[in-house]
C-alpha cells in the first residue's frame, strides 16, 4: 500500500509488524508518535488492533485517518461505545468487489469471501454525519502486472 502511495504524495512513511520488504519493522502502537505529528495516517491495520490503531491514529494525523476494515470492523457493541458514538467515521467506502487479502504477499489467484471498506475520519468534518459510499468494480483497471512478482 505505501509503495503505490508514493506514487500520489510527496512523503510516505511506511511501517509493519513483520518485514515484508517494504518499510520499518516496528509497532504502531508501541512506538511514540507526536500529537499532529503527520497529515495522514492510512493504514491497513491488525483486525484484532483496529480500534487501537484508530483511537491513536485520531491524535497523531493532522487532517485525517483512513482505515482499510473488513466491514465488520462496524458492527460491535464494544466499538460503537468505544469509538463510533463518538468519533464516527465521516466516510465508509465499500468494496463492491471482494478484495482478495494475502498476508506479506501479492497473489493474482487469490480471492475471498470477506468484504472490505475504507474508513475514512476527516479532523475538519467531526461534527457531520456519517455517509456510505461504494467503490464500484475497478480491480482490473488499477492492477498492473509489475504490481505481482513473476512467475
Amino acid at each position: 500500500m505505501a509503495k503505490v502511495m508514493s506514487e500520489y504524495f510527496g512523503e510516505v512513511r511506511a511501517s509493519d509488524a513483520y518485514a515484508y520488504g517494504y518499510g520499518n519493522v516496528r509497532d504502531y502502537l508501541e512506538v511514540p508518535y507526536e500529537a499532529n505529528a503527520v497529515d495522514w495516517v492510512i493504514t491497513n491495520p491488525p483486525f484484532r488492533l483496529a480500534e487501537e490503531f484508530v483511537k491513536r491514529s485520531l491524535i497523531v494525523a493532522r487532517k485525517g485517518v483512513a482505515i482499510l476494515a473488513r466491514t465488520v470492523f462496524l458492527e460491535s457493541v464494544g466499538r460503537y461505545r468505544d469509538l463510533f458514538a463518538t468519533s464516527p467515521p465521516i466516510r465508509v467506502a465499500q468494496f463492491t468487489e471482494r478484495v482478495p487479502m494475502v498476508k506479506g504477499r501479492l497473489d493474482r489467484k487469490a480471492s475471498t469471501a470477506t468484504g472490505y471498506a475504507w474508513l475514512v475520519w476527516l479532523r475538519s468534518d467531526q461534527n457531520d454525519a456519517p455517509r456510505l459510499m461504494w467503490i464500484p468494480p475497478c480491480r482490473k483497471q488499477l492492477e498492473r502486472d509489475a504490481d505481482y512478482p513473476p512467475g
